[in-house]
């Protein structure tokens, strides 16, 4: 099942277990989780940008979809999981796009 979900607001039947992240930790889930049209990235797969690190190697040139990108409670709930596969794993799952 499908669900489509506000980034910004905690879906109602979610509690999540992370406070508001409102600094980035570097995590890479928001570079690699989500589709990205305008870099042409599929959902789940890991932008081609995305460097070691979990670095954006375009950073200064990344388009606008990812520079107006703000953190936020799904990042505190991903970022502490220890590795990227995880952590993607755990964004997908919290919009029900795991399916």
């Amino acid at each position: 099942m499908t669900r489509a979900h506000d980034l910004f607001t905690a879906p109602s039947d979610f509690a999540p277990r992370s406070a508001w992240q409102r600094e980035c930790s570097g995590c890479g889930a928001c570079c690699a989780a989500p589709d990205i049209a305008a870099l042409s990235k599929p959902l789940g797969v890991p932008c081609q940008h995305l460097g070691a690190g979990c670095l954006c190697q375009i950073y200064l040139d990344r388009p606008p979809i990812c520079r107006n990108y703000a953190p936020d409670w799904v990042c505190g709930e991903v970022s502490a999981l220890p590795t990227l596969a995880a952590r993607v794993a755990r964004f997908l799952a919290i919009y029900g796009l795991d399916d």
